[in-house]
C-alpha cells in the first residue's frame, strides 16, 4: 500500500510538473503574443499618426489654395461690379467752330454734341479726355469745299494714330477715317491739322456734316 501511495504521489507530482510547465509555456506564449500585439499596435499607431499628419498637411494646403482662389474670385467680382457700375462712355460732336485749315497743328473744335455720355468731350477745346481706361473706337468724318483740300490726323497724346487726306476736286467731297485703340484714364484724343495752306478748308451745310465721335467698347 505504501508503494501504491508513493506511485500515486509520484504520478501527481509529475502531473503537477506537466501542468506547471504547460502554464509556463502558455505564459511565455502569451507574453510573446502580447509583445507582438503591442508592437503591431505601435506600428499601426505610428502609421495612423503619419496619415493624420499627411491629411492635416494636405487639408491645410487645400484650405490655403481654396482661400486664395476665393479671394481672387472675389477681387474679380468686385472689379466686375465696379465696371458694371461705370456709366456708358460715348460722344458724338459736330459743327466746326472754324473751317479754315491755315494753321499747322490746329485742333478742330466741334462745338456741338448730340451725345456726350460721361462728359468726356469738351466743346470749348475739341479735346476728348477718357473718363476711364479701356478700348475705344474713334471716327472722324469731314467735308471739303470743291477745289479745296484737307489734311487731318487723329491724335492720342501728341501721337498720330490715324490720318486722312481729302480733296474736293470739282465738287464738295467728304471722307472718313478712324481707329480702335486702348486709351488710359485721363489721356486726351483730338483731331488736328497735319498740313496747312490758304487753300485748305472744310465745308458744312444742311447736307454735309463734319463730325468727331468715340465710344468705349471694352474695359
Amino acid at each position: 500500500m505504501v508503494n501504491e501511495i508513493k506511485k500515486t504521489e509520484d504520478k501527481v507530482f509529475r502531473t503537477l510538473g506537466d501542468i506547471k510547465q504547460s502554464v509556463a509555456d502558455f505564459m511565455d506564449m502569451f507574453a510573446d503574443m502580447r509583445g507582438n500585439i503591442t508592437n503591431e499596435m505601435l506600428k499601426r499607431g505610428d502609421e495612423i499618426k503619419r496619415k493624420e499628419e499627411s491629411f492635416k498637411t494636405s487639408f491645410e494646403e487645400t484650405r490655403k489654395n481654396l482661400t486664395s482662389d476665393i479671394e481672387a474670385e472675389k477681387k474679380k467680382l468686385f472689379q466686375l461690379e465696379g465696371k458694371l457700375e461705370q456709366p456708358p462712355i460715348a460722344f458724338y460732336a459736330h459743327h466746326l467752330k472754324d473751317m479754315l485749315l491755315d494753321t499747322m497743328d490746329e485742333i478742330l473744335i466741334f462745338e456741338k454734341t448730340f451725345t456726350n455720355e460721361g462728359t468726356g468731350y469738351d466743346t470749348s477745346t475739341g479735346l476728348f479726355t477718357a473718363p476711364v481706361g479701356g478700348l475705344y473706337q474713334f471716327h472722324v468724318h469731314t467735308c471739303t469745299v470743291y477745289n479745296k483740300y484737307a489734311h487731318l490726323g487723329l491724335v492720342l497724346e501728341n501721337k498720330f494714330i490715324a490720318a486722312n487726306s481729302n480733296e474736293g476736286d470739282g465738287a464738295h467731297g467728304c471722307s472718313s477715317f478712324g481707329a480702335i485703340i486702348r486709351v488710359r484714364s485721363g489721356e486726351k484724343v483730338w483731331v488736328e491739322v497735319t498740313a496747312y495752306h490758304s487753300n485748305y478748308q472744310l465745308y458744312q451745310d444742311s447736307h454735309r456734316m463734319n463730325t468727331f465721335s468715340g465710344v468705349l467698347v471694352n474695359f
